[in-house]
């Protein structure tokens, strides 16, 4: 199920707000978890019901593997026993990942290698499994290491399967999320909490479907060869993509948020302006920041972190984001993307070490149009495609007649879309269109984000009407997308 239907917006959510706070208001609070934990199951099952059993399973076993550190079970009763159990844990997990993400890379790669023609089914990958199975290792270590106390198989499945979260994050700690399922204060109605939740929710509903789906149709024609590319159709093509993976990744990360505001819940904050960032450093303390957290805390600093020799730390910071770029799926162009910020991250350390520091706008300048180009990278399905639209980007004697760039139905945009793309010809419209996007993105990503807003906002009459007119204009919206799902929802 979409965050983005009309079925989660006014069935599924609706439905489960009510029920769940009635047994609160019942005082049933252990039945109102369990009504959240059904929901939430439903929520997955929802998209393949196959897979619903790989969710328990994997839940159940990682519970009783946690169960074994928490209980101080008599069978862990040295370092030793406890390290190799939490290895067993650990590699099981990874197996699994690794079966449904990687294993057929693996082949296609062995194949190509030795010039073999093994051949496997198709393996479908299913929805979520790299979030709720670094969520549930994060469990095992904090477990291992005495941070989490879980005694309840129900809070445990509540803290995985919590549906906000559990199809593309953040990746959350136990005590995040469950401390506040824990508080009094959240088992009933909230009203502020309410008008805020659904406030960044229609934010983020209005950034992925009017913002990141149109970005994503300029951005299919140019890396799936819909088009003959020029210098201008490069450039368009590649700032699509950069706009639309942060307007689909940012919208989901509201909605996140706003879906579990409704419940008194504060995720943590997962997209913090990254577009805004000066180096590549700040980048990444503002892109998927539970990621890069997660990446940090249980790979980077365990490898040694910045405490070892230059050449090591460097080395590190590579290995960190090659198995970064992985982590997004099973390619090489996502390894090649990981290397290259690894690259970057390791020149800006060098740099720093010089003291030498750039004026603000050449060094977002150079910052940005970095983050541009290796998306190209990750997006592209082959280096082929990559380096023919970079080359094209830095080849302005190419360029095409307007007229041979298609156009776009924008049918949620009403009357002046409609008279932009009939009165004026094919391929100028697409242009005035694409750059008149390119520019609104440009200025939003440059002003307060989402969570910015909601703690800064008074709500008055004037906000109140604002979020009615904007809530109204997504719903309208929704009605005419074609309910496309989440980039994250294939990482």
């Amino acid at each position: 199920m979409l965050f983005n239907s009309m079925h989660f917006i006014l069935l599924f959510l609706p439905l489960t707000f009510l029920l769940y706070f009635f047994l609160n208001n019942l005082r049933l609070i252990v039945l109102g978890k369990i009504w959240l934990v059904i929901m939430s199951l439903f929520f997955y099952s929802y998209w393949n019901i196959y897979y619903l059993p790989l969710l328990l399973g994997s839940i159940i076993f990682n519970f009783f593997i946690g169960n074994l550190f928490v209980a101080q079970n008599v069978f862990l009763n040295s370092k030793l026993s406890r390290k190799f159990t939490l290895l067993i844990g650990i590699t099981l997990n990874l197996i699994l990942l690794g079966y449904y993400k990687y294993f057929g890379f693996l082949v296609n790669n062995t194949n190509y290698l030795f010039n073999i023609d093994y051949s496997i089914p198709e393996i479908i990958l299913p929805l979520g499994i790299s979030f709720f199975t670094f969520t549930q290792i994060a469990y095992l270590i904090d477990c291992y290491r005495g941070k989490v106390l879980e005694y309840d198989i129900i809070n445990y499945s509540l803290f995985v399967t919590f549906f906000p979260h559990l199809i593309a994050g953040p990746i959350l700690h136990h005590h995040e999320m469950m401390s506040q399922f824990a508080s009094p204060w959240t088992w009933y109605i909230r009203h502020k909490n309410i008008i805020k939740g659904l406030f960044v929710f229609s934010i983020g509903l209005f950034k992925k479907v009017i913002i990141a789906d149109t970005f994503s149709y300029w951005a299919n024609l140019g890396f799936n060869g819909a088009v003959k590319l020029d210098f201008y159709s490069a450039w368009v093509t590649s700032l699509s993509y950069t706009f639309q993976i942060y307007f689909d990744f940012s919208g989901y990360c509201d909605m996140a948020l706003g879906a579990s505001l409704l419940f008194n819940i504060w995720l943590p904050i997962n997209f913090n302006s990254p577009y805004k960032s000066l180096d590549i450093q700040d980048f990444w303390r503002r892109w998927h920041i539970t990621l890069s957290r997660y990446l940090r805390d249980y790979l980077y600093i365990p490898l040694g972190g910045n405490k070892c020799s230059t050449s090591r730390h460097y080395g590190n910071l590579i290995l960190t984001f090659l198995i970064g770029g992985f982590w997004h799926g099973a390619s090489w162009m996502f390894i090649i993307w990981g290397a290259l910020h690894g690259i970057a991250l390791v020149i800006h350390r060098i740099w720093i070490r010089f003291g030498v520091s750039l004026p603000n706008a050449f060094a977002w300048f150079i910052t940005f149009n970095f983050i541009n180009i290796t998306w190209i990278f990750f997006r592209a399905d082959n280096m082929h495609t990559a380096l023919h639209i970079i080359k094209l980007m830095f080849n302005p004697n190419k360029i095409l007649l307007l007229s041979e760039i298609p156009t776009i139905n924008l049918s949620w945009g009403g009357w002046l879309i409609d008279y932009i793309i009939n009165y004026l010809p094919i391929g100028l419209a697409t242009n005035l269109l694409s750059s008149l996007f390119i520019a609104i993105a440009f200025f939003i990503v440059q002003r307060n984000n989402s969570f910015e807003i909601i703690t800064k906002i008074k709500f008055n009459y004037l906000s109140t009407c604002l979020f009615v007119l904007l809530f109204s204009m997504t719903l309208y919206a929704t009605v005419f997308s074609t309910n496309t799902e989440f980039l994250y929802f294939n990482f």
